[in-house]
């Protein structure tokens, strides 16, 4: 490995810069994803030239709070694959990353107009032609007289230092930007890997930098690791449960913020992201996990003992994520571009109408219950062609979002309405619901994963109980706390858990949640083992939606007595067991776990009758 040399100016030889302007831009990308930045420019940059730093999502908030490290990419300029979207590199789709990603944590993209490494876009085009008689981009770029790498990182420490910022978490492959900026007086909290984006026109160019400069790139026999375990550092079968559960006492401590954000906080989102949530049912080819339904399930209740509305939102982020790798090829191409996993709310009440018009489809309607939309850059609208049901994938930029999530429970999932009049979609973002919903899907052609061939009415009923056993595992956490903690009474400690009624309410809440583990658990061994067949049995469907029906049923009865045990005190709108209660109540009113067309339909089922539910 070739290091690369540099005369480092000290960060005391740096003179100070100063903002000339800002102004605030917004930003849409080929693939529907928009967000702002707030556009910087400086006085006083070292080499004099137009550098900008793009300020995006809560940045501001992150320099006032101080307690977390700005996100920040050093992204040298390249016409040729930030414009023209030339494969030759993968600096274009590294900026489309860099931007969500920045914009989701909250941080800053600097512009550094150091186009070919330095050497300029005249030379960078001659060190192609270079190229393609065979030698590798170092090696072409030394034989027209430049450096290996003439870049310097001097200007982009003053523009940092303009801000305040001393000390960034660093989203960067590239081991000399790290020590550049560390030269300067830039602390790095932590440096994070961009993902790794093979095209057949780059992969001599990655090894290369892999090879010659120490660049952090997973590279395999096939050319390239598991995007999201270049991108987040995971390993190949990561386990995402320790992850998830890692992530409980931080859910726990926003989980008021939650409900009054009624969204999720951004940190949250992060979180998810990084603990590889939204990659464990895509199959690996599209970034995902394809970690199965059981562990799917798990998680979910799992991150439910944190707050019931992560675990809803996350559920269904991560389970739509999965249907839309049942779509056909140049949907998945388009979604799941640059090894990011697509973030997409789906709602089918009411069902909107479609009337087709050439090339595609007009769509109108107004839908609700649009579960993690405030997150999601993708839609999956239910629409009646004449009497056919269909799916039209949208972006939500596209969509005029309705702000009617105001609710007793489940407040922040951010299950708002969305609406459109005449929206154009085109056919290739539009499939018959019963196509994608079965076995035979068209991602099923493409995937060996089972899962992908497995009935979509599986998945679909899992979050709900899961979410309810996971929050009656807390509200007993909660309650027995709260009955061994001691109290002054008449100048003597007393526990509430030393009086016989405490201790008889607290067996039969144990109880009712043995019961819904029990349930639970019941449904999950119905599930075939990961790996093997696509779905339930029939002769089994029966047992599987009532053993996660009777979870739900026992959950809510665990959490009445736990709350029904606790005092006053619980009354209190803050008080983790009231949001808890609030969130179960609302859970039990979900279609999934509406009990009595349950009950008719597993008793149908157990008794040989047959299914007059198509979704069952």
């Amino acid at each position: 490995m070739t290091a690369v040399v540099h005369s480092v100016p000290r960060a005391a030889d740096l003179p100070a810069a100063t903002i000339r302007t800002k102004v605030t831009v917004p930003l849409r990308f080929p693939d529907g994803y928009s967000t702002s930045a707030d556009v910087m420019t400086f006085h006083g940059l070292a080499d004099g030239r137009e550098h900008l730093l793009l300020a995006l999502g809560a940045w501001e908030q992150g320099l006032l709070d101080g307690q977390s490290a700005p996100l920040v990419r050093l992204h040298s300029e390249c016409m040729t694959g930030d414009v023209f979207g030339s494969e030759r590199c993968d600096c274009g789709p590294q900026l489309r990353e860099a931007v969500e990603g920045i914009a989701s944590a909250g941080g800053f993209l600097l512009y550094l107009r150091q186009e070919g490494r330095g050497i300029g876009l005249y030379s960078k085009l001659d060190a192609y032609a270079l190229q393609d008689r065979g030698l590798d981009t170092y090696d072409a770029n030394l034989a027209l007289g430049h450096g290996e790498d003439e870049r310097d990182y001097s200007a982009a420490a003053q523009m940092l230092g303009a801000l305040g910022t001393t000390t960034v978490r660093l989203l960067s492959n590239n081991p000399d930007k790290a020590a550049q900026a560390a030269a300067r007086g830039i602390g790095i909290e932590q440096q994070i890997p961009t993902g790794v984006h093979l095209s057949e026109a780059n992969s001599r160019y990655l090894a290369a930098k892999r090879d010659r400069t120490g660049h952090t790139l997973e590279l395999d026999q096939a050319g390239v690791a598991h995007p999201a375990q270049a991108a987040r550092g995971l390993q190949r079968t990561p386990d995402v449960l320790a992850s998830v559960e890692a992530l409980v006492p931080g859910l726990r401590a926003r989980a008021e913020e939650t409900e009054q954000r009624r969204r999720l906080p951004a940190v949250t989102v992060q979180e998810l992201q990084d603990a590889g949530v939204f990659r464990i049912l895509p199959p690996a080819a599209v970034g995902g996990y394809a970690l199965g339904a059981r562990i799917y399930g798990e998680a979910v209740r799992v991150l439910a003992r944190g707050d019931a509305s992560t675990a809803w939102t996350a559920g269904h982020l991560a389970e739509h994520a999965w249907m839309l790798a049942r779509w056909p090829r140049d949907v998945q191409a388009e979604v799941f571009a640059n090894g990011q996993v697509p973030l997409a709310a789906a709602t089918s009440a009411p069902v909107g109408l479609a009337r087709k018009v050439p090339g595609g489809y007009s769509i109108s309607g107004h839908w609700s219950f649009a579960s993690g939309v405030m997150h999601s850059r993708w839609a999956l609208l239910a629409v009646h062609l004449d009497s056919v049901r269909l799916q039209a994938l949208v972006p939500v930029a596209d969509l005029e979002l309705v702000d009617a999530w105001h609710t007793d429970g489940l407040r922040g999932t951010g299950s708002n309405d969305l609406r459109a009049d005449r929206l154009f979609v085109p056919d290739y973002r539009v499939m018959e619901w019963a196509l994608l919903a079965g076995p035979d899907n068209p991602g099923s052609l493409i995937h060996p994963d089972p899962l992908i061939h497995t009935p979509m009415a599986t998945l679909l009923n899992l979050v709900a109980p899961a979410v309810a056993v996971g929050s009656a595992e807390y509200a007993l956490e909660l309650f027995r706390d709260q009955l061994l903690v001691p109290r002054k009474k008449n100048g003597s400690e007393v526990r509430q858990a030393d009086s016989v009624m405490a201790q008889a309410r607290y067996a039969r809440a144990s109880g009712a949640l043995a019961a819904a583990q029990m349930h639970w658990q019941a449904a999950l061994s119905l599930l075939p083992p990961e790996g093997h067949g696509s779905g339930i049995p029939e002769a089994q469907r029966a047992s599987f939606r009532l053993s996660l029906a009777l979870s739900a049923e026992a959950s809510q009865e665990a959490v009445r007595l736990a709350a029904g045990g606790s005092g006053g005190s619980m009354h209190r709108l803050s008080h983790p067991l009231q949001r808890i209660q609030r969130d179960v109540g609302v859970l039990l009113n979900h279609p999934t776990l509406g009990i009595d067309p349950i009950l008719e339909q597993a008793g149908r089922g157990l008794l040989g009758l047959g299914f007059t539910a198509q979704s069952f």
